[in-house]
């Protein structure tokens, strides 16, 4: 820093060529003026300016550092105005990562909407299916439906998860529907590859039910097909369905009760914790927020689109 000081005072001498003048424009006093470019010419031990008690004028080294400091300082300038603009209003370049089906489903569909609210900023989203580390994979917000957010974070909620257990028509009509929990364990149920049970909470209390399941997978979209396609009983999340439900192609089971999960209760958007958070990052989050809240649109039995 001392360094740059002493720059700039040199620098603004020789556009003046003055020490009052670059004294008087930097709000120093001219002795200060002196001693800085003096402290440079000792540490770079070259003479950049000749003094006379007439005039003051540049040495062949100091016309070439003269020109190189001068495109720093331009440089530098323009860097700090660039931050300025940043901080101003919403522009700049967003990465947003979410996890692939409610990132198709949901996050995706708005963000035309968003970006034409603001033109100055572009996007990249990246759809991914495991957990991401903001800061090294270098993205601005993540939407995470999991739990366990991680402490360096601040989470900000965007809507619930509700999970529904859903069969097609034709499977109901042809194993009937459930009359309880206990039930299930009589049909062909369709599960995530790690689960040999279902977890529910009545008005008795907590359960746990194991499922013989004919058909696993580890997608939420593979599971919906074979829900669709007849195969058996279900478990997914609303966000998932909600057109399906709406439309009849799925059939809500057992409304009565609710599933339990170890997995996260809600949709949250991610983000670093910064004072200084740019509008980009906070007009994006509070976008999303708006668009889901106060209830997604996804569990509203009149409609299974967003308002607007």
């Amino acid at each position: 820093m001392e360094d740059l000081a002493s720059i700039a005072a040199f620098v603004k001498t020789v556009e003046l060529m003055s020490f009052t003048a670059a004294a008087k424009a930097l709000k120093l006093s001219k002795a200060v003026i002196s001693q800085r470019i003096s402290t440079l010419e000792s540490r770079l031990q070259t003479r950049l300016l000749q003094r006379t008690t007439r005039k003051l004028s540049l040495t062949e080294a100091g016309q070439v550092y003269y020109e190189h400091c001068k495109r720093a300082l331009d440089e530098m300038a323009m860097a700090t105005n660039a931050l300025t603009r940043l901080h101003a209003a919403p522009r700049g370049h967003l990465r947003l990562t979410a996890p692939v089906t409610f990132g198709q489903m949901h996050i995706a569909p708005a963000l035309p909407e968003f970006l034409a609210a603001n033109s100055e900023v572009s996007l990249d989203l990246i759809l991914l299916d495991r957990r991401v580390d903001l800061v090294d994979e270098g993205f601005d917000i993540g939407i995470s439906l999991r739990a366990d957010i991680a402490p360096n974070l601040v989470a900000r909620k965007l809507a619930p998860i509700c999970r529904v257990l859903c069969a097609s028509p034709d499977y109901l009509e042809w194993a009937g529907m459930p009359k309880n929990i206990a039930e299930l364990s009589t049909h062909q149920c369709l599960s995530y590859s790690w689960q040999t049970s279902w977890r529910f909470t009545t008005a008795e209390g907590k359960s746990e039910v194991r499922v013989g399941s004919r058909f696993r997978a580890n997608s939420v979209d593979a599971l919906r097909e074979a829900a669709l396609q007849g195969l058996g009983i279900t478990l997914l999340p609303s966000y998932a369905i909600g057109p399906d439900l709406a439309a009849g192609r799925l059939r809500h089971v057992l409304p009565d009760v609710s599933p339990a999960t170890a997995f996260g209760d809600q949709v949250s958007a991610v983000f670093m914790p910064d004072r200084h958070l740019l509008p980009k990052v906070r007009a994006c989050v509070d976008f999303l927020v708006r668009r889901f809240q106060p209830e997604p649109y996804w569990d509203c039995p009149a409609s299974t689109e967003p308002a607007g």
